[in-house]
């Protein structure tokens, strides 16, 4: 609940007690995945991090596809801070056991089953784990061949899981990661709360000690001044100043003000900080950083242009089990033109709250009540009669949709709970021109930029690459490299890691048919995307404010994929001859793979 911090004592317990606050080793604006693991390496390398977040606890958010080297990066963090802090040195839970982050995120001996980071910590449930295992991965080609519909369905064998940390296996080169195998799934929140519960775990513990400065200082209901909070020395490094606030909920818009009765912190000049606030980060905006617009030429007449894609998204809680189930299907415009989407399903072993099911719109629909004969012209675009109309053909939309992707009848979906959602979002490729934004401080994360959400980029650039560059900033001080040229060299591995991303999700941003258009669909297709924008600026709901439609709980797994296209069961049930589906392959299919390379080379 937005207020519900007002409550917890930890927010404003040690506000006088400022030891480890000046000048830290390494300073993380926003406590998301990607400056955790970095505070995590910090503290693993011997240094002192400070963390500063102003909404709390991590918010609900959606599943991640997990690579095995998240894995192998929380093992060589156990063996990183047992070999700089020693046995005694370690944070431990509170019937006193070590606590040792791999385990924690996986281990092979447990039970599968839905497990919170907070029932680990606490020792509710002391013998789980958090991640599942990613055992069905199913991509369906339902995309109509010399116009006629077919289905090819490929069933990959699910990825090998490692039984312990390998810091061997750790890979660093973004692209490698993002089209290999991915063995684990998980709630990316639950993932974030345990490397935030680590973090406090250590802050607690060296607070507890009378003397000596602590490795980790948490502000987790604090922000950066608004005016003034990056100081300028006269060596160019920036000081920074925060302060504790309130989130407010306010006319459907969080917004923050000062605690009363407070005064702002000064955290001194970190040697490092880093900014990874998500997209359009208001820090980083203070220190003029900006990020453009990536643009692909689709080889469609266009040129060049935005990489961008809408999707319809909701959290079903139905049973997808270990599976992430991807389609390519096609639809049509009312004048007969083909459009290529994508449609995702995520979810978790043995747990049915968790159904992320992800729907791309095709570029012609607007979702305009008016257009779509809902509403009378002239209906005012703000009335909330308009929004109401927009809302229900965003769910038609998606149950719609969700049927084919999910093997369900539509009756049956419609009478699931669904905590977030159907709402529309936008996925756009964007990267700023250098990571460093000051002389001793960094973007990175998707606030320098951002590919596409479908290959798992989101958790692999960020979270494991970004923070190992953080890592080796510090092995490359530790070697004697002065702060400047090894920033320099962190900001710049930042870009190459970004770039690549982007380079690989090309051809996820793909939508169109590769063939000439007549230039009126391309002004259909860019009028419907800027009335999507506009309509997204009306949904002003965010990960922190739920959607909620009470209904069932999914408990029945989702059935295998239908050999036949759903276009050839309609004609089946309409008692029409079916159409022949082509035999099932065990590669993808040659237009997908042309698609592929032909997107690659453009990018």
């Amino acid at each position: 609940m937005p207020l519900s911090h007002l409550t917890d004592q930890r927010v404003f317990a040690d506000w006088d007690d400022l030891r480890g606050v000046a000048d830290p080793d390494f300073l993380a604006l926003g406590l998301g995945a990607t400056n955790m693991m970095s505070m995590l390496w910090t503290v693993a390398m011997g240094g002192r991090a400070v963390g500063v977040e102003r909404r709390g606890d991590p918010p609900p958010g959606e599943s991640w596809n997990i690579a095995a080297d998240t894995f192998h990066q929380l093992g060589l963090i156990d063996s990183l801070m047992l070999r700089t802090y020693g046995e005694e040195g370690l944070p431990r839970f509170r019937d006193g056991r070590v606590f040792r982050l791999a385990p924690c995120f996986y281990d092979p001996e447990a039970e599968a089953k839905s497990v919170f980071a907070d029932e680990i910590v606490s020792g509710f449930e002391a013998s789980g784990c958090l991640a599942g295992r990613l055992e069905h991965v199913e991509h369906i080609d339902d995309r109509w061949v010399g116009g006629r519909p077919q289905r090819v369905v490929t069933v990959q064998p699910p990825a090998e899981v490692p039984v312990t940390p390998d810091p061997s296996s750790i890979r660093s080169d973004v692209a490698k990661i993002l089209c290999g195998e991915f063995p684990f799934q998980l709630p990316a929140t639950e993932l974030l709360i345990l490397l935030r519960r680590y973090l406090e775990t250590i802050e607690e513990m060296d607070l507890a000690k009378d003397s000596g400065a602590p490795r980790v200082r948490l502000f987790t209901h604090h922000q950066v001044v608004p005016d003034g909070g990056f100081v300028e020395e006269p060596d160019g490094r920036r000081r920074v100043i925060i302060e504790a606030v309130q989130e407010l909920d306010y006319k459907q818009k969080f917004i923050y003000r000062r605690q009363p009765g407070t005064e702002p912190i000064d955290l001194g000049v970190p040697e490092l900080f880093s900014i990874a606030q998500g997209v359009d980060s208001d820090d980083a905006a203070k220190l003029g950083f900006r990020s453009n617009p990536v643009g692909i030429d689709y080889g469609d007449g266009r040129g060049p242009v935005p990489a961008q894609s809408d999707y319809v998204a909701c959290l079903l809680n139905t049973f997808v089990e270990g599976r992430s189930r991807r389609r390519i299907t096609t639809v049509f415009d009312e004048d007969g033109d083909e459009y290529w989407v994508r449609q995702m399903a995520i979810g978790q072993e043995d747990d049915p709250e968790v159904g992320w099911i992800m729907l791309q719109v095709p570029a012609f629909k607007s979702f305009d009540p008016v257009e779509e004969g809902v509403l009378p012209a002239g209906t005012d675009r703000e009335s909330p009669d308009y929004f109401a109309a927009y809302q229900q053909l965003l769910y038609d939309f998606f149950f719609d949709h969700a049927e084919e992707l999910l093997e369900m009848p539509r009756k049956k979906l419609t009478g699931i709970n669904t905590f977030y959602g159907p709402k529309l979002v936008t996925v756009a490729a964007r990267i700023g021109v250098d990571a460093q934004v000051a002389v001793n401080g960094i973007v990175a994360s998707n606030t320098f930029g951002t590919g596409h959400f479908l290959n798992n980029g989101v958790s692999v650039t960020g979270m494991i690459c970004h923070s190992a560059r953080v890592l080796r900033y510090w092995i490359d001080r530790r070697h004697g490299v002065v702060p400047g040229r090894a920033i320099r060299r962190l900001a710049e591995g930042i870009r190459v890691d970004t770039e690549e991303w982007i380079r690989v999700s090309a051809v996820e941003f793909s939508m169109a048919n590769p063939r000439e258009f007549e230039p009126e669909c391309f002004e259909l297709m860019e009028a419907a995307r800027e009335h999507r924008d506009f309509l997204v600026s009306l949904d002003l709901a965010d990960w922190n404010r739920l959607i909620v439609h009470i209904g069932r709980l999914g408990t029945q797994p989702l059935r295998p994929p239908h050999p036949l296209h759903p276009e050839q069961r309609r004609k089946q049930r309409a008692g029409r001859a079916p159409v022949p589906a082509k035999a099932a392959a065990s590669d993808p299919p040659a237009p997908a793979k042309r698609e592929a390379d032909a997107m690659l080379v453009e990018s």
